[in-house]
């Protein structure tokens, strides 16, 4: 029987899946659950020794002779102070040793609580790893949990051997023991490209027996090593391969799923219907709804991360084994085993997806004048887009080959994306450079309008519709009141500060003038930076994205009618209510 604590549950399976049997063990009113579930369990093999610096220093010598991973686990408070000097030896000689502090719940720290001090990163640089576990309280807390765990073990033997620490709060002290079975936690994998071949020969055979394989592209740079080898992949692979313009991934064989894949625009079924046997992933962030729609079947669903590196990035809650090698090698070293050939049955079904949306013809609005201005961006260019609706609205539409995509989405904020795009127009003055920026973005960055490195090549789009569409778009708007200050509505207008930084200006209110203005904002003949504003309305722009996907959306969605009311009902009782109101009758969000 094994503790109620759910922590100590997960730690408990997630040794028993890294095969650490050796435990030595302090004493302590904190530790007993920990200590009494596996005291009973044959798997391990547990010493008694009550002083912790003494442990600390046993478990050393025990690891090296076994030469295996060994735990200690203690109390709180001065008990985790007295592993200090074995924790350190062991850091310095490589020796691997999982230290377990137990710990009080973090909000009474500080407030004289007995046997409690700050133990969270206490051994600072002298382990490889610390993790501070969340008291579990939901399933997001449980994922979370066991996520620490293995980032934690997995560097016990990661580019050397050390010493790793798991610092474990609970809420009270607990001495019940009625848990007659371990949950069901995932072990990750880390593979090197320098480990045995019959290893990587193992995934390779998953590969080549899976049906459904979706390689996810994330952010990255161009590279046309990266693009030919992911091409033979796909073409030895049933696979399809997910690419956003941020990728920087050759288009001829990618899909983006940037719409059909909105949470928004897919239901659960729809999407359901494309889970891939595996996803492989790689490269930065990704900005589209497949993030989120694949997370809500991340228990079905195989992740081989690569990531040169070996960091844990669980992008989809699903993250089976992470691949520590440049994607140039991961698809390499596939390519060269496999002589087989992609069937395209799933890569044919999802084109057939990605090509029944259906594009209207758009009513004036940011859509309408960032369709106008992508689908006019000569090859070879450099395209910088500001967060969320410059990227999403971009992945709308088709753009020519060879323009190099950036976004700063490695944090989502919206400061400095006019600096960095200034930076990458300058790097390279021979290329033609664009921005979309929307104007909160551009006012919070506007004094980088004055640099002296801007050269003719450079072209900005500000849409400015007087505020946080974003808002709008997510719902978040409640009554006039929110425009004071969540979508920051405004009537500021960038022409006469733009205008005194030696740019050419021009603007469009309408669909009319903004045909106009092409011509002069893509004019071969400009001998300074061109600065395009075009004035639309936040409220009507997010309205006419929800149009788009109500047009185009599967027939199996919910109606636009029922969309409005299940809104309705938030915005009269509170978005927490109505989703409790909704799990309780079996609706889905």
């Amino acid at each position: 029987m094994y503790t109620e604590l759910k922590t100590y549950q997960q730690i408990i399976a997630l040794l028993k899946k890294y095969n650490i049997k050796n435990c030595v063990l302090s004493a302590g009113s904190r530790n007993v659950p920990f200590v009494h579930s596996i005291e009973k369990d044959p798997f391990f093999k547990c010493y008694s020794i009550v002083d912790e610096r003494s442990a600390g220093y046993f478990a050393l010598g025990l690891a090296q002779e076994l030469n295996e991973p060994v735990v200690i686990s203690c109390t709180s408070s001065t008990a985790t102070c007295n592993y200090w000097p074995p924790v350190a030896e062991a850091y310095y000689q490589g020796v691997p040793i999982v230290v377990l502090t137990s710990d009080r719940n973090p909000s009474m720290l500080g407030q004289w609580e007995d046997q409690m001090i700050d133990q969270v990163g206490m051994y600072d640089r002298h382990v490889k790893k610390s993790v501070n576990l969340p008291i579990i309280n939901d399933e997001d807390d449980e994922y979370f949990c066991e996520r620490l765990i293995n980032e934690a073990l997995l560097e016990l033997d990661h580019h050397g051997k050390g010493p790793v620490h798991i610092n474990i709060p609970m809420k009270s002290y607990n001495n019940s023991f009625n848990v007659k079975k371990l949950p069901d936690v995932k072990k990750i994998n880390r593979i090197c490209i320098n480990d045995n071949e019959n290893v990587w020969k193992e995934y390779y055979n998953e590969l080549k027996s899976a049906k459904n394989i979706l390689v996810v592209c994330g952010q990255g740079l161009p590279n046309k090593e990266l693009d030919a080898k992911l091409k033979e992949f796909f073409k030895k692979f049933n696979c399809a391969v997910s690419t956003e313009y941020m990728s920087n991934i050759g288009y001829d064989y990618g899909l983006n799923l940037n719409i059909v894949m909105d949470p928004r625009y897919a239901t659960t079924k729809k999407v359901s219907e494309y889970v891939p046997d595996i996803i492989i992933s790689f490269g930065g962030n990704v900005f589209s709804g497949i993030k989120e729609q694949l997370r809500k079947f991340y228990k079905n669903t195989k992740h081989y991360l690569i990531q040169e590196d070996g960091r844990v990035v669980d992008l989809f809650k699903s993250l089976d084994t992470i691949f520590e090698c440049s994607p140039i090698d991961f698809f390499d070293k596939m390519n060269q085993y496999s002589n087989k050939r992609n069937n395209k049955e799933y890569f044919n079904r999802l084109k057939e997806y990605v090509d029944s949306v259906i594009y209207p013809q758009y009513n004036y609005s940011h859509i309408y004048a960032i369709e106008q201005i992508v689908k006019r961006i000569p090859e070879g260019s450099i395209l910088h887009l500001s967060i969320n609706d410059s990227i999403r609205i971009t992945n709308f539409f088709k753009i020519n080959k060879d323009i190099t995509t950036y976004a700063n989405i490695g944090t989502h904020g919206i400061d400095g994306s006019l600096s960095s795009f200034l930076g990458q127009a300058a790097a390279n003055k021979d290329r033609k450079a664009y921005l979309i920026i929307g104007d909160l973005a551009y006012f919070y960055d506007m004094n980088a309008t004055r640099l002296n490195c801007i050269n003719s090549n450079v072209h900005i789009i500000l849409i400015n519709n007087e505020g946080g569409s974003e808002f709008y778009f997510n719902r978040m708007w409640k009554d006039e009141y929110s425009d004071l200050h969540t979508t920051a509505r405004h009537h500021t207008k960038a022409k006469g500060w733009v205008e005194s930084n030696n740019f050419k200006y021009i603007s469009a209110s309408n669909k009319e003038e903004l045909d106009e203005a092409m011509t002069t904002f893509f004019s071969q003949n400009n001998d300074k930076p061109v600065f395009l504003e075009v004035f639309t309305e936040m409220k009507s722009d997010a309205e006419e994205i929800y149009s788009f996907y109500d047009l185009s959306r599967p027939k199996d969605f919910k109606s636009e009618t029922v969309r409005k009311s299940k809104e309705f009902i938030k915005k009269t009782i509170g978005q927490e209510k109505a989703e409790k109101l909704a799990k309780k009758i079996g609706i889905k969000k």
